[in-house]
């Protein structure tokens, strides 16, 4: 358990309602939901009764909450030990990202950051993660949030921050997609959700290749997010990373396939223009990264 599920349970037991806690927490109320299943496991413990509206805490979601509590308050004060010089810095940063990055990772950095240089503005840009290295490249953004490419250009610098593994996934009722029950899977049968264009895309169409199979493709779509949604529906077989199932709405109307040999996993991180790096404000938020 860590510091974000403690803030996670603080925020739902302040609100007494898992759609409002979404909203502050700009996550959905099915990734809230499993994260307070994933504490109460943790815990030993039912901590909300679920059949009240609003929530209310069991005795042992109050000691729970005085625990969190507790604890959040000794690492803010930890950090505002070792953190004690705040700079003067002014000036604004673009940075670009899909809307499951920022989910997954903006939060965190950014609360950083803006703990060490207040006052710098901050714009940032969500869409498609299909458009974050092109967006990076023409200089429309400082920096983006996305999965390295195959081919880095070499006027690019990446961070890694984390891998993410890319997953086949299907409609949590296997009947729905028969193709995929089969001992031996006619891939070239499998009607198949996939991305219009990015890292994903490519990685999925060198496995087909590998293979000398033609992909039956029943709908390309623009951004991983949907690829979940439109599998759910029971459309088809898609591939999406890891880190948008986990935090998809979705994610338990689908189940992921153990397919073999496993799609190359994403490395997700920083990426910017070598030669801006150097930039005071740029390396800041490269600094901030590494911490």
């Amino acid at each position: 358990m860590d510091y974000k599920d403690l803030q996670v349970f603080i925020s739902i037991a302040a609100q007494q309602n898992l759609g409002r806690a979404s909203q502050q927490l700009h996550a959905s109320p099915s990734t809230l939901s499993r994260r307070l299943a994933r504490m109460e496991q943790e815990a030993g413990a039912i901590l909300f009764k679920r059949d009240a509206q609003p929530l209310v805490l069991t005795p042992a979601g109050e000691l729970f909450r005085q625990h969190a509590e507790q604890t959040l308050a000794a690492w803010d004060a930890l950090r505002a030990a070792v953190n004690t010089e705040v700079s003067d810095m002014t000036g604004s940063i673009t940075l670009y990202c899909s809307v499951t990055a920022s989910y997954s990772f903006l939060a965190d950095l950014l609360t950083r950051f803006r703990e060490r240089y207040p006052k710098v503005d901050l714009r940032i840009h969500t869409g498609d993660a299909a458009e974050s290295i092109p967006r990076v490249e023409s200089g429309d953004a400082d920096v983006v949030i996305a999965a390295r490419p195959e081919q880095l250009s070499s006027g690019l610098t990446f961070k890694t921050i984390t891998p993410s593994p890319l997953l086949f996934i299907a409609p949590r009722s296997l009947g729905t997609v028969p193709q995929i029950t089969q001992a031996e899977i006619d891939w070239s049968t499998v009607p198949m959700v996939l991305s219009e264009s990015g890292l994903a895309r490519t990685r999925v169409n060198h496995w087909f290749d590998a293979r000398g199979v033609k992909p039956h493709i029943y709908a390309q779509v623009s951004g991983n997010e949907a690829i979940v949604s439109m599998v759910a529906l029971g459309v088809g077989v898609g591939v999406v990373p890891e880190l948008v199932l986990h935090n998809s709405p979705m994610a338990s109307r689908v189940r992921i396939l153990n397919v073999q040999p496993e799609l190359e996993p994403f490395a997700v991180g920083l990426c910017a223009q070598s030669q801006r790096l150097q930039e005071p404000l740029l390396q800041a938020l490269w600094q901030t990264a590494t911490r």
